[in-house]
């Protein structure tokens, strides 16, 4: 009788991947960068255990939102003090923090556990096409679509 297979944190290879999001709609590269980081593309996918890759995403600054999202999205934050609501739209903060806004995106379609607080920290966002992680020699990675 065989056995599901069971991936061990130590066994598992670990890649790092460039997504150039320079005209992508935002969803689609988020849902794909989330993916990527959790490991369901790879055949040894074990959904208590981190298997995911590295993702670095440069260009955030040139992602695209459809319809009037730009208008119409709002982020919000709080003090927790008494009037302490803050509104952003997503225009205001694809001009001010472009990594923010795909950093939020791709935070959202991660699991909301240990698990998932585990694996924010393999995210990388860069507004512009320059990013730090040349030592780690990342392959370009094609969005499918």
């Amino acid at each position: 009788m065989r056995t599901t297979y069971m991936a061990k944190t130590n066994e598992v290879e670990r890649k790092w991947l460039l997504i150039d999001a320079e005209g992508k709609t935002l969803g689609r590269l988020a849902s794909e960068a989330a993916a990527l980081i959790r490991g369901k593309h790879k055949p040894e996918f074990t959904p208590h255990i981190d298997t995911g890759d590295f993702v670095i995403i440069i260009n955030a600054d040139k992602v695209k939102l459809t319809g009037k999202k730009l208008q119409q999205k709002k982020y919000y934050t709080h003090s927790h003090h008494p009037g302490g609501l803050k509104t952003t739209t997503a225009g205001e903060m694809l001009q001010k923090k472009p990594e923010r806004l795909v950093e939020l995106a791709v935070y959202g379609m991660l699991p909301h556990n240990k698990l998932g607080h585990q694996l924010k920290s393999k995210l990388k966002v860069y507004a512009g096409a320059e990013h730090p992680h040349q030592a780690q020699q990342p392959e370009v990675y094609e969005l499918r679509g």
